[in-house]
């Protein structure tokens, strides 16, 4: 008990968080802060052992399996404690692994990063072919699995996802009659939405058979199937020439090695004056390695890169990187959301799966939020062009486009 009491310690510095060991003695751990309510949990016996190994993963299954369970407050209060005292900026090493399990991790990611086709579309899989009915479930209508544009924190989250796809569509300074391919379509939103403000033909590509089914049957409710298709491919497997790419919340599962596969499959698919938008979850920080929580449940094969490795995907191609664009707590606001629709969602999901899969799901979330607020995770929006004349040479024309689709043109 000693030494997870002096982890705790370290670990737990603001806000007020209360222990209940295996046979009921009781620690209180930080002091009270307005910002953070108190969190009370009970420890199972064995629970402490496999915190101490790994507290990300340790904790997380500690959690799933109920052998750490929250008597006060939930699973993104008490994250939110461990986090609040150890953010990013600080350097703080509270919450790291052991040297081993850090070893062991490195090799693993080693392993897992090698991304080829024939792993990518198992990888995808895993998570976007769950049950269609889940994602209605904490999604907003139009399904935006990805980063949200807050312009106002208050705004909702339909509001932000709308102020999210003008936000993109205008950097990609859309003409009539142009082709743009959407790789990584989601269940097609984005797809539908520039053929819908623009009239551009579009190509969506995607690894999910049930995403693509969804964006199919929407295209074709729309009555656009001829102008906005959708097919079950790899990026790397697509010929063809396109004015715009754009490709939002895919860059995470494409692997470091596959980088400059990537970005020179990108760059031949372009047309001369041909524009692309890539927007991807990023580090703010160095090159890193995926958690094993993430990768065990959530994300295999997934990656989040830091800026310097998606450089090093494009320098020598002879594409311009003409705009870089970093959201910071966007995705925190994002996730903010998508937790309490999960939560308040609980029974549903519980039905649909299990109470350990509802609890993997909202520590997930939770600990996405997390870091996004506390820790070293942001968005990236870069923007590339293959010939230097093709965009404007100020940022002005972004904002024009962008006020003009929010006001529905």
């Amino acid at each position: 008990m000693a030494l997870i009491d002096r982890f705790f310690a370290r670990a737990f510095t603001r806000g007020e968080l209360t222990v209940i060991h295996p046979g009921g003695a009781t620690r209180v751990f930080g002091a009270p802060d307005p910002a953070l309510a108190p969190v009370t949990i009970r420890l199972a016996r064995g629970a402490a052992r496999q915190i101490m190994r790994d507290p990300a993963i340790g904790a997380a299954e500690a959690f799933m399996d109920g052998r750490l369970t929250i008597e006060r407050g939930d699973i993104l209060a008490l994250l939110s404690l461990a986090a609040a005292g150890n953010m990013w900026e600080r350097g703080s090493p509270a919450l790291n692994a052991t040297a081993l399990a850090r070893a062991w991790s490195a090799l693993r990611f080693r392993f897992d990063r090698v991304n080829m086709a024939r792993r990518s579309k198992r990888n995808v899989a895993h998570h976007y072919d769950l049950n269609d009915r889940l994602y209605d479930l904490f999604l907003d209508a139009d399904r935006q699995y990805s980063c949200a544009y807050f312009a106002d924190p208050a705004n909702s989250l339909e509001q932000a996802q709308a102020d999210k796809k003008a936000h993109i569509a205008a950097k990609l300074a859309l003409e009539p009659g142009m082709r743009v391919l959407d790789i990584g379509c989601g269940w097609g939103g984005m797809a539908l939405y520039l053929h819908a403000k623009t009239g551009a033909e579009v190509l969506g590509i995607t690894l999910s058979e049930e995403q693509l089914k969804v964006a199919r049957r929407r295209a074709e409710g729309a009555g656009v199937a001829d102008k906005v298709r959708f097919e079950l491919i790899d990026y790397r497997a697509v010929t063809g020439q396109f004015d715009r790419i754009v490709s939002v919340g895919m860059f995470e599962h494409v692997g470091t090695p596959q980088y400059r596969t990537f970005f020179a499959k990108c760059r031949n698919l372009l047309s001369e004056d041909g524009v692309m938008l890539l927007h991807t979850i990023g580090r703010a920080g160095a090159p890193g390695v995926t958690d094993r929580f993430t990768a065990k449940y959530i994300f295999p094969g997934g990656y989040i890169p830091a800026l310097s490795e998606i450089a090093q995907g494009y320098e020598g191609l002879r594409m311009y990187c003409t705009d870089v664009e970093v959201l910071r707590l966007h995705y925190a606001y994002t996730l903010d959301h998508w937790y309490a629709r999960t939560v308040a969602a609980r029974e549903q999901i519980v039905a649909l799966y299990d109470e350990r899969f509802y609890r993997m799901w909202t520590f997930y979330l939770a600990g996405s939020v997390i870091a996004f607020r506390y820790g070293g995770l942001v968005n990236y929006q870069l923007q590339f062009a293959r010939n230097r004349h093709t965009l404007p040479i100020t940022r002005d024309y972004m904002a024009a486009a962008e006020a003009r689709f929010q006001a529905g043109g």
